[in-house]
């Protein structure tokens, strides 16, 4: 009677972990789930259609959740479960997308099914976050943070590369070759500092071929100079 009793205590409490599980999940009611109410109205419905014209051009279903907090649960495994309980993507492609925002625990996680891992890793998905949503909600901009995401998202699906540059800012341009940087200046610029920077070093080689004993000297020691002279105008690219 004990083991009887035990039995269906376990199997209730499994079951009632399972529920309460499983009502964790919001509800799928549009491609724009917007639970802890972040989003207006309009950018709502100009997300969702942007997402529909893409499933219908390509096949991939992306979905954008906001839920007010995780809960204590880890973003990872919430948006596995949520992945896997809206059954995003085509079944035999696996090719959605589940972009998940937290704004109380200021999480999110853009996560991808194994048929577009190819096209966005990881890696890039994290870039997204990082240098195109985190830096409009720490504004508190959700509308601009969202759909700067999903553009990028979007972006990288359709053309094949980021709506982004992780580089952007940088005023110069860093060249493969010893770690030289070459100004980003317009070519009549580079044109100019080309000539102040041939006729310095053309000057001190004059001095050198001219002056006798280690005036030869300085002219081996500028050579170097010359060999660097179009990288550092030009740039190596």
């Amino acid at each position: 009677m004990r083991t009887t009793l035990r039995l269906a205590l376990s199997a209730a409490f499994i079951l009632a972990a399972i529920i309460a599980g499983a009502s964790n999940v919001p509800y799928l009611t549009g491609r724009v789930t917007d639970n802890a109410e972040i989003l207006s109205a309009s950018m709502r419905q100009s997300l969702a259609e942007r997402l529909k014209a893409h499933e219908k051009s390509t096949g991939n279903q992306i979905a954008v959740l906001t839920i007010p907090s995780l809960e204590g649960e880890s973003i990872e495994e919430y948006a596995e479960t949520v992945f896997k309980e809206w059954k995003l993507g085509q079944k035999d492609k696996d090719n959605g997308i589940l972009v998940i925002v937290a704004p109380k625990d200021r999480r999110m996680r853009i996560e991808v099914g194994y048929g577009l891992e190819g096209t966005l890793p990881d890696s890039m998905a994290g870039s997204i976050i990082s240098n195109v949503m985190t830096p409009k909600f720490k504004t508190g901009d959700y509308n601009g943070g969202i759909e700067a995401g999903v553009s990028a998202i979007l972006m990288v699906l359709e053309n094949g590369k980021a709506a982004f540059d992780s580089n952007a800012g940088n005023e110069t341009k860093t060249s493969f070759l010893s770690g030289i940087e070459t100004p980003d200046m317009p070519l009549t610029e580079k044109i100019l500092f080309g000539a102040f920077i041939f006729g310095i070093i053309g000057l001190f080689t004059v001095i050198g071929i001219l002056t006798p004993g280690v005036g030869w000297f300085l002219y081996v020691f500028l050579i170097p100079f010359w060999a660097m002279f179009p990288i550092v105008v030009v740039g190596t690219s």
